[in-house]
């Protein structure tokens, strides 16, 4: 069991949590949190870099001028890839870099994910986070009484405009939603804040996978 305490916007304990670790996969499954980085990796890259191709050339596709008998090299038309204006020999593409994982596989890989940040005590709980109005000032000020002065991923029991205002201006830091973390956003980031609700629900549906 890991015991995680729980703070208040001013950084003082109030709570502490006990986790069971067989809830997120007992052990952290690196070849799995491995493959689940290198498709995050993959699906961000565009892959629209292209050249023209010979036939994506203008001109004529009659051969310059025959074969034999003019006392130069051979050669053929005007759009090939060793004249100057012709296309590219061997001319890059629009590729999809993409990369899939079975759903369950993709929850496992995060469960890992989420282990391995509190096996480093790189895991913030925060009783709530909760803000009238956007205010990057008070943001800052509760990451500072939590003692987070690296990277941050926060993660939020639901979508919540105020707090995502809040920190869109703070370098290394970002908000994200319970539902949408994924190990690659997880190991992007050195500290995870969770507030009280979005960690017992990400516990809640770990649990649940498992069942």
């Amino acid at each position: 069991m890991i015991d995680l305490v729980v703070y208040n916007t001013d950084g003082k304990e109030i709570d502490t949590l006990k986790v069971d670790e067989a809830v997120l996969g007992t052990s952290v499954r690196y070849p799995l949190l491995k493959q689940a980085i290198v498709m995050y990796q993959a699906n961000k890259r565009v892959g629209t870099a292209a050249n023209k191709g010979r036939s994506m050339v203008a001109g004529s596709s009659k051969k310059l001028f025959r074969q034999k008998g003019t006392g130069n090299a051979r050669v053929g038309n005007i759009r090939t890839g060793k004249r100057k204006g012709g296309g590219v020999t061997f001319a890059k593409g629009y590729r999809d870099f993409g990369k899939r994982m079975p759903r369950k596989q993709k929850q496992l890989a995060r469960d890992s994910a989420i282990l391995a940040k509190l096996l480093s005590n790189n895991v913030v709980v925060v009783d709530n986070l909760d803000f009238e109005k956007p205010k990057t000032k008070d943001f800052v000020s509760v990451l500072g009484n939590l003692k987070i002065e690296r990277s941050c991923l926060v993660t939020i029991d639901s979508a919540d405009d105020n707090i995502c205002r809040s920190a869109r201006n703070i370098p290394k830091v970002a908000v994200m939603p319970v539902n949408e973390l994924n190990a690659g956003e997880i190991c992007s980031y050195r500290k995870m804040l969770f507030t009280k609700e979005a960690f017992l629900s990400v516990l809640n549906k770990s649990s649940e996978g498992e069942n």
